[in-house]
């Protein structure tokens, strides 16, 4: 019986930005720059403002999607050693979001939590997360915590610091040929 959460459902939304603005994010923390640049910051506002409301949903939806992804990718990879995803995952996003209260409001947690326990048991997040209404604008920098941290999350399993980046960028090339 299929969900009406089903990933099949689910737009992918626009998969290519959304990973460019992590891949960006994990560079700069990367290379020991924890806030964001003034002139980064200002490319970003200008790309935001000329999307219209059509574009916005996509990135929203490419961001869900990544989250689909890498959740994806870590559910089967803690399968092969018995484990479950979501015991080992949640717990360590969720303490690690509480730890960021500028960026990430207490009250967010628990949506972003149901993102990543909606994507870590097969369901679309975006689609569960459309079922309370639209996005918040205090949802978005959390949503974008949300799909960083699991990208990190991924590099260190990998050890590989590109990994999680790499890996979507394969997946998407991968659709382009199909």
């Amino acid at each position: 019986m299929s969900s009406p959460y089903d990933p099949q459902f689910a737009p992918a939304g626009d998969v290519g930005t959304a990973l460019m603005m992590i891949d960006s994010r994990l560079k700069g923390i990367h290379g020991g720059r924890t806030e964001t640049d003034a002139e980064q910051q200002a490319l970003t506002d200008h790309f935001a403002a000329s999307l219209d409301a059509e574009g916005i949903d996509d990135v929203l939806d490419g961001v869900c999607t990544l989250i689909f992804m890498f959740m994806t990718w870590l559910r089967r990879t803690h399968e092969e050693h018995g484990k479950d995803v979501i015991e080992y995952v949640v717990p360590t996003l969720v303490a690690t979001m509480r730890q960021m209260p500028k960026s990430v409001g207490a009250e967010t947690i628990p949506t972003m939590a149901g993102l990543v326990i909606a994507a870590g048991t097969d369901l679309s997040p975006n689609l569960w997360r459309k079922q309370y209404g639209y996005w918040t604008e205090e949802e978005m920098t959390p949503l974008e915590v949300t799909a960083f941290l699991l990208a990190e999350h991924i590099n260190r399993i990998a050890a590989d610091p590109d990994f999680a980046t790499r890996m979507i960028s394969r997946a998407l090339s991968g659709s382009d040929e199909g």
